[in-house]
């Protein structure tokens, strides 16, 4: 059994990682910021929680601490944390584009401290959320893509400074996921079919698409797969297919 820290842990792609990570026998420790929903994915599961915002780097370092003493040390890290702006960036306040930097990349940037001071005796895993806007021009996105793009930065860098501690590091890329973060999309028909269009494999994602990969990613036997990029994009961000 593996100890696995999950931060947005109630989110769509969150709550189906810890589900598979539970289901195969590991013990999760589930942080988000609603404590309703931590409280009963946590009894669900019946896995510890704790409420934290990983927006702040204090915050997620001083719970992942706390975590590793209850579970007995930590084996990895995924992070689910993020926010959908949807506007070019003349209509982006300074406000709106600090909460984008903040949910997507210093979030992140989070995770990758919390590993360092709890895996850098033990080793582990490191999954951080990027996205296909980060890597295919999309319009109305720039904040977004913006912070995503240091993600992947971010998970490279990592991998590198971090490989001789054996603490892995690899980001995943998905293209739109239907999820609650979402659902302003794929519940509206026409902007539905608009975004099921751009998606070579002619259909939008669902977490269990992501969380299949995150869970293969944590495991130990992977441990040669690191500073890598995976697109789980339904081939968004590399493929254009006319269907006959």
């Amino acid at each position: 059994m593996h100890s696995f820290l999950i931060l947005g842990a109630t989110g769509g792609i969150g709550s189906e990682t810890a589900r598979r990570l539970r289901t195969a026998g590991h013990a999760d420790y589930l942080m988000a910021r609603n404590q309703e929903r931590l409280a009963n994915l946590g009894a669900e599961l019946d896995s510890p929680w704790q409420v934290v915002d990983a927006r702040s780097v204090k915050a997620v370092s001083d719970a992942a601490r706390h975590a590793a003493g209850i579970l007995g040390g930590v084996d990895g890290i995924v992070s689910c944390v993020g926010s959908l702006l949807l506007k070019p960036a003349h209509h982006t306040s300074l406000e709106e584009w600090h909460e984008a930097i903040a949910a997507n990349l210093t979030s992140a940037f989070a995770a990758v401290r919390a590993a360092y001071e709890t895996m850098r005796s033990s080793g582990g895993s490191v999954v951080l959320l990027s996205s296909a806007a980060a890597r295919i021009g999309l319009s109305h996105h720039e904040a977004v893509a913006a912070a995503k793009a240091g993600v992947i930065g971010l998970t490279k860098s990592a991998a590198a400074s971090y490989a001789s501690r054996r603490i892995r590091f690899n980001a995943i890329a998905p293209g739109l996921v239907q999820t609650s973060l979402t659902a302003s999309i794929w519940k509206n028909p026409k902007s539905f079919e608009t975004s099921r269009s751009m998606h070579a494999a002619g259909r939008l994602g669902e977490p269990k698409d992501v969380a299949s990969l995150i869970h293969w990613l944590m495991q130990p036997e992977n441990d040669w797969v690191t500073g890598q990029v995976f697109g789980v994009d339904g081939g968004l961000a590399t493929l254009r297919s006319s269907r006959s």
